[in-house]
């Protein structure tokens, strides 16, 4: 085992087709700190996300976990492992309430048996009691408890981001992926969903890796930072040595980088 990463991607390959997505793909992140990953559109982040988060099955490569190969493991195993991702567009259920949006993200529950509501009503009734105050703690701490009985669909984009990020935290996660959790937002908003990372990292040790666009965000709560370009990592370090990188400049066509 690794002392001090909490993840590891060695080697990454995956192919769709002839097309190369990620070719070789290898960074590391750190256990307890928010790692940002950049890279222009097209670059592969996504889609090693996807891999990392077990919804696409690698060509080639390892994932680690605290030491623990993870590769090729289903999304579901990885939840229990203490993995979660949330997505650039929010998947939320949008005929649940916001409360209810975080409940399911909890481990399993003895309700989930098909004999237990008939058998066990009583402790299924205590459970889903204890797991609604959870949930509404974790609402509190996103400054979404107002909206706990709305609709899903009732929030706006920043709003929903924040529900994927609390139904991570249900879920018990130590390490979570976020996909963009800038795209979208409005100014104020982003600010309270920078914060709340920054406050989660700090006070609940959850290590972060985040995808992301807004390179001044990335520069506030990033270290390290792993920018990729056509399915390869073409610089790791901190924000102003990856912004320093001619490779990078590059990738980014000259100017964007530096104007950002």
């Amino acid at each position: 085992m690794t002392h001090g990463l909490a993840l590891e991607v060695e080697g990454l390959v995956k192919r769709f087709g002839g097309l190369t997505a990620l070719d070789g793909v290898s960074f590391a992140v750190p256990e307890g700190s928010i790692t940002g990953l950049i890279g222009p559109n097209g670059a592969g982040k996504s889609t090693a996300f996807a891999t990392i988060a077990g919804f696409h099955k690698a060509d080639g490569g390892r994932v680690r976990l605290r030491g623990r190969d993870i590769t090729g493991a289903a999304p579901w195993a990885l939840h229990a492992a203490g993995l979660a991702r949330t997505f650039q567009i929010p998947r939320l259920f949008g005929r649940l309430s916001v409360a209810e949006n975080l409940m399911v993200g909890a481990p399993p529950q003895p309700g989930e048996k098909l004999p237990a509501p008939w058998f066990a009503r009583g402790r299924v009734a205590r459970e889903e009691a204890a797991l609604r105050a959870r949930a509404m703690a974790v609402l509190e701490r996103l400054n979404l408890a107002r909206h706990a009985d709305a609709p899903a669909t009732a929030l706006s984009g920043g709003q929903k981001k924040l529900v994927e990020l609390g139904r991570a935290l249900m879920s018990g996660a130590t390490v979570i992926l976020l996909d963009e959790p800038a795209a979208g937002v409005n100014r104020t908003l982003l600010r309270e969903i920078a914060a709340t990372i920054a406050r989660l990292n700090a006070e609940d040790g959850i290590t972060f890796l985040l995808i992301e666009h807004d390179l001044d965000l990335v520069a506030e709560l990033c270290q390290p930072v792993h920018c990729m370009a056509e399915g390869r990592v073409i610089a790791s370090g901190t924000m102003a040595e990856v912004r320093a990188d001619p490779t990078v400049a590059e990738a980014y066509l000259g100017m964007a980088i530096e104007a950002t």
